[in-house]
């Protein structure tokens, strides 16, 4: 079984498990005692906290240990606007942020705040210029991620920061996907970052805190952790954090180098070996080990099945797998397709002959799923008009424009693109396809479809999209 889903969660790593091992024996005590057994915890947990602090990037004394990389991104945001309330109640971030990040974000809103969301363009990224005029005299705190979860982008955080920084605003970086490849450049004022992203043992987060941003700890508080994660430490498990690392930071770039080669593979030939397929994200701009493309007429939940059986685990942003049955925020964001949606994400050490032998066994699975749902013919006309390929058709007679209705009412994702892909080619050049259909995929699914096929989506009004047929190029 390959374990392409490195984005989600790693095994720990083997310097995390021999720290993890040893700290158990040596590091049960309570640090905040003055007792030898304390004072051995304390060097332990002083020790962890000095190696993660370097490859963040600020002092030891700025960095405390959570629960999670959540609780860190929970703490960080609440604890920034309660210390600069008096600066404001603005709330910036970007439209692709982790859930951690937008949930906060909307119980910030409910409590009478301003959230102003910055938009993307296709591939992800953040325009700087429409960061600055987000921010107000009345922002408190920005928040944008170092890097996508979901498609890989890397954001423009150092101009971000350096824009935030100038209006006076303090910038929280989410480093959770990046941390492993690096430190984040610029001025920012707090970043997160979460264990099990790079190799530690899960239940491990970092919050980092530079000297000078206001920040009032939210909740009841204590003495642990400056207040940010109350509780008696997990010692082993932070000690393990800060190995692993220290450890993957010393691998990085020759890991980077060797698994950006084999994305720009998965890059290049899937769109060679899948018809109809869109690779989403900054081809250049991106993290090394993550690729995301999406497969027209493609039930996603189907297709991680069909390839899990085939042994490899991947994930997935489709509306098809999620429990909400609404397409991945990234994907709506930057206007993307989102059906027969996978994110490759290589561990560390991934062999070439892996990723050769998923791409064999890909078309076999996207095939085995469109036929299960029928969509063979649907596929044949997106490729044919995605391609320009064939004669144009001919307008219809007196210049009458032809409609066709396809009631995709009650039907989920990716039915819907599929019979609109059926019946394209019975309206003339200039026809205009009626499509009824109330799921919520939709609104991002055919205008996308129409962008890879070469029609004309035309808009949408309650549960009617409407499609003008485009004439093929001779």
């Amino acid at each position: 079984m390959s374990y392409f889903d490195a984005a989600s969660s790693l095994p720990l790593h083997p310097v995390a498990r021999q720290a993890l091992l040893a700290s158990v024996d040596e590091g049960w005590a309570d640090p905040a005692r003055p007792h030898r057994e304390g004072r051995r915890a304390r060097m332990l947990l002083d020790a962890a906290r000095e190696t993660a602090a370097e490859a963040v990037g600020c002092r030891p004394d700025e960095l405390r240990f959570t629960s999670s990389g959540t609780h860190a991104l929970h703490t960080g945001i609440t604890g920034a606007l309660a210390g600069r309330r008096r600066a404001g109640r603005r709330l910036v971030v970007s439209a692709v942020e982790h859930s951690a990040v937008l949930h906060t974000a909307e119980a910030h809103e409910r409590a009478g705040g301003l959230v102003r969301e910055v938009g993307v363009d296709r591939s992800g990224r953040v325009d700087a210029q429409e960061w600055a005029r987000a921010l107000g005299e009345d922002s408190a705190l920005a928040c944008l991620q170092s890097a996508n979860h979901e498609v890989g982008t890397v954001q423009p955080v150092t101009e971000v920061a350096e824009i935030c920084a100038e209006a006076g605003v303090p910038l929280l970086v989410d480093a959770a996907q990046s941390l492993p490849w690096g430190p984040v450049a610029g001025p920012w004022s707090l970043l997160a970052g979460s264990a099990h992203k790079w190799g530690g043992p899960a239940g491990v987060g970092l919050l980092a805190i530079r000297k000078g941003v206001r920040f009032a700890p939210p909740g009841p508080v204590d003495e642990r952790e400056s207040g940010a994660a109350p509780g008696f430490e997990n010692i082993p498990a932070v000690v393990a954090a800060a190995a692993a690392l220290r450890a993957v930071r010393a691998e990085a770039d020759a890991e980077a180098d060797r698994l950006r080669a084999l994305v720009d593979r998965i890059r290049a030939r899937v769109p060679e070996l899948v018809p109809d397929t869109e690779v989403v994200g900054d081809p250049v701009r991106r993290l090394p080990h993550l690729v995301t493309f999406s497969c027209l007429y493609v039930d996603g939940e189907a297709l991680l099945h069909a390839l899990d059986a085939a042994g490899y685990s991947v994930s997935s942003g489709s509306s098809c797998t999620s429990s909400t049955l609404t397409p991945s925020h990234v994907l709506r964001a930057m206007g993307v397709l989102s059906e027969g949606n996978v994110r490759v994400s290589l561990p560390p050490g991934t062999a070439e002959e892996e990723v050769d032998r998923f791409l064999e066994a890909l078309p076999g699975a996207v095939e085995g799923v469109r036929a299960h749902l029928g969509a063979g013919a649907a596929a044949g006309a997106g490729a044919a008009a995605g391609a320009g390929a064939g004669t144009a058709a001919a307008p219809s007679p007196s210049g009458a424009t032809a409609e066709v209705t396809v009631d995709a009412l009650g039907k989920l994702c990716p039915l819907p693109v599929i019979e609109l892909a059926k019946v394209i080619e019975d309206v003339p050049a200039g026809g205009v396809v009626r499509v009824l259909a109330d799921d919520e995929a939709a609104r991002l699914d055919i205008p996308a479809w129409c962008e890879m096929t070469g029609h004309a989506f035309e808009g949408v009004e309650g549960v009617e999209y409407r499609v003008r047929r485009q004439a093929a190029d001779s």
